[in-house]
């Protein structure tokens, strides 16, 4: 047995399978504790190439001849993104193509030796590389934040712009831009186009990336649609609407295309799909005036490094914390449906009363923020007045699309010229049209003069192109898609900025909106209420993976909505306590504010106290409350389910919501991993109002835990 030898292959698999100690690792994970990763950008010795890295990332310039990536790499699990070089971006400019930077003479195109880069050659018909300048980085959006938030902390890091001039098309500069986040392994790329030039051009295509990547298959046969797109980059742009992000398909820049001079690779048909390609594909002609700047989509390019769907999402929603701060605003508020202003009194004394912080107008009231008329403007001024003194946020509901105006303002149709079905969702207004910009105008009119500092704008523009030559907000059919999402996205920018809170039920939150349906279908809450209740914690479950509690809205209709009798709705209020108080600890429990919709929180003093107590628990839990999830098990009826908040910088650092849907009580061990709260050897856990007991951390960072639940109900533990 002495001279045993063990293989070096055995040596090292064990090491693999079992590594080092996993609380090493655990005190290098960014999830855990980011702060010891500031971005840095440097240029070699040799002034060839400028890095920027944060420890977490490495992105790797070659500035001579001319400008192109040469190394994209994960530093968490040291993936090597980029398998050859490309140019920069691409512009399509009165009709000829011209690429931002570039080298070229790779001839194996499946892997990039460091030591071929040195016989690259550029191009002179390329933009070529001038300058560069290295800057902190600026918050895209002046936030202004109103409403409580958790977790916010400051946005820090570098920004490396690159500049670029073409011998060919005097006037006209193009600056790159890379902005490199301290704490997170994150990029956000963007392009500006400036025309210094005495005359117009036409844009008619930006593509702001442009990354050869590795594959994240190969598959001899197979179609790019068939195929697995590289799982280690995670690309969102702020170009996305009609709910792309939700549906999973990212956003309507993001293309996987084949690369047909990459000829070793494996599929027969060289199909791979291993070219990312960021642009707005309906976007074919954008005039750009002389001394006017375009600037390009942002794309933002997150490295993963995982396959575990949990930590994917964790990653994802860190992401919108740091460039979308304001999305951790989640205000309490209620959903009214007023007839007149006395209503309006009395939920502003109800929110007020029970701790609720925001009221909005819902639709069916009788606010209408389209009315800038003088008495209009002078009634829901002072209402807003009441509404601040008390305290609280107040606004309203606003639908833009889904709705017929008129021949000359709607979305005409490219196919028959005519303003029918043109739309995503039949007629619509173009926001374009003189009404569509005469819309935007009252909006900001309104809330500038009644002090709203709430907007729920429904229908948000869906993505519809227009084929008008008339509409005084865009010149075509080729400009039609930007021009109407810019004034979406600007209209949000300027809400964002004054403090406005916005919602609206589609993926602006990169340009300042606030909030999303939390995904659900709305039929369902004609249901009774025993399976409302079960698929509200099912909607919870699964729409928390990418997004954070506080970026989405669930629903609870106090009166009859969709349909459904007396089964379905709560009120009388009072006569269904349990079910009431059942819906808001679903709700307030996973950190996730619901539209409490009906004319009133409360009926009976009784109700009343319900409220209270429920919204005080709320407010005593908020930080965690509102931290990260981590689902445990999905709400199926038959057994417990439940999630659990984390949040390493807390003193309470999780805190369990379990609930038992059966009609028998029920005691169950639940592992609960702990590894997200960053305690590694102990924790303490307290059930509800019960001492806390200390649990022992296994080598996994969990613990077992016992629990009782009663027939119908719920409980939660704090974590410390």
């Amino acid at each position: 047995m002495n001279n045993l030898r063990i293989p070096a292959f055995l040596i090292l698999l064990f090491i693999t399978l079992h590594g080092k100690s996993q609380s090493v690792k655990k005190t290098n994970d960014w999830l855990i504790n980011s702060s010891g990763y500031p971005a840095v950008i440097t240029q070699s010795k040799n002034g060839k190439e400028i890095s920027l890295s944060n420890g977490l990332l490495k992105r790797v310039f070659r500035i001579q001849p001319n400008v192109a990536c040469v190394s994209y790499e994960n530093l968490s699990n040291n993936q090597q993104l980029l398998r050859d070089v490309k140019p920069e971006a691409e512009l399509i400019i009165n009709g000829k193509k011209i690429n931002i930077g570039g080298l070229y003479g790779q001839k194996e195109h499946a892997y990039l030796m460091p030591d071929w880069i040195d016989v690259f050659i550029a191009h002179e018909s390329d933009f070529q590389f001038k300058s560069y300048t290295v800057s902190d980085i600026q918050p895209y959006i002046k936030w202004k934040q109103t409403s409580w938030a958790g977790g916010i902390k400051s946005t820090t890091g570098k920004m490396l712009t690159l500049n670029f001039q073409s011998a060919s098309l005097k006037g006209i500069d193009v600056a790159i831009h890379y902005e490199l986040y301290d704490g997170i392994p994150l990029i956000v790329k963007s392009l500006s186009v400036k025309n210094n030039s005495n005359h117009a051009i036409t844009i008619n295509r930006c593509v702001n990336e442009i990354l050869a990547i590795v594959e994240e298959e190969s598959a001899v046969i197979g179609t790019p649609d068939q195929m697995q797109k590289q799982h280690g980059i995670y690309i969102e742009t702020n170009y996305a609407f009609n709910n792309a992000m939700r549906y999973n398909i990212s956003d309507q820049t993001k293309h996987w295309d084949v690369d047909s001079s990459y000829t070793s690779q494996v599929n027969y048909n060289f199909q791979t799909p291993c070219l990312l390609r960021v642009y707005p594909e309906k976007v074919t002609s954008v005039k750009v005036d002389p001394t006017n700047v375009f600037n390009s989509v942002r794309t933002h390019e997150l490295l993963i490094d995982t396959y575990d769907r949990e930590r994917r999402g964790l990653m994802i929603r860190k992401m919108y914390a740091t460039v979308a701060p304001w999305t951790a605003e989640n205000p309490i508020f209620m959903h009214l449906v007023s007839k007149n202003d006395n209503q309006v009194k009395e939920a502003i004394n109800q929110c007020a009363t029970t701790g609720y912080e925001a009221l909005i107008l819902s639709f069916g009231s009788h606010c209408n923020m389209e009315d800038t008329s003088a008495i209009n403007i002078r009634k829901w001024k002072a209402l807003a007045q009441e509404a601040h003194k008390r305290g609280l946020k107040i606004g309203s509901y606003s639908l833009f699309s889904s709705r017929r105006i008129s021949d000359e303002d709607d979305v005409i149709d490219p196919v028959s010229g005519k303003p029918d079905v043109a739309a995503l969702f039949g007629h619509a207004p173009c926001m374009g049209s003189k009404w569509g910009l005469a819309y935007i105008s009252k909006l900001k009119y309104f809330m500038a003069n009644t002090g709203f500092d709430i907007f729920e704008n429904d229908g948000p523009y869906p993505g519809d192109l227009c084929a008008s030559t008339s509409h005084p907000g865009h010149m075509g059919l080729g400009d039609s898609q930007w021009k109407q999402i810019e004034l979406q996205k600007e209209l949000y920018r300027w809400c964002n900025e004054r403090g406005i809170y916005v919602n609206a039920p589609d993926w602006y939150f990169l340009d300042g909106s606030n909030k999303i349906a939390l995904g659900y279908r709305e039929v369902n809450f004609s249901l009774p209420r025993e399976q409302q209740k079960i698929l509200n914690r099912q909607n919870i479950f699964d729409g928390t993976w990418d997004k954070t509690p506080s970026m989405g809205w669930g629903f609870v209709p106090l009166t009859r909505y969709q349909g459904g009798g007396e089964e379905a709705v709560l009120e009388p209020l009072e006569k269904h306590l349990t079910d009431y108080e059942q819906l808001m600890m679903q709700y307030y429990g996973a950190g996730v504010q619901a539209c409490y919709r009906g004319p009133r929180l409360y009926d009976t003093d009784k109700t009343k106290q319900l409220v209270i107590k429920t919204i005080s628990w709320y407010k005593h839990y908020r930080d965690i409350l509102n931290a990260d999830i981590i689902h445990l098990r999905r709400a199926d009826g038959r057994n417990w389910d439940g999630i659990m908040h984390v949040d390493p910088y807390l003193k309470q650092k999780g805190l369990v919501m379990l609930f038992n849907p059966t009609k028998e009580k029920i005691t169950r061990k639940i592992m609960l991993p702990l590894y997200y709260t960053g305690l590694t050897t102990t924790a303490i856990v307290q059930e509800k109002d019960q001492p806390g007991k200390r649990y022992a951390l296994n080598r996994n960072y969990e613990i077992e835990v016992n629990v009782t639940i009663a027939p119908e109900n719920y409980t939660w533990l704090v974590v410390e």
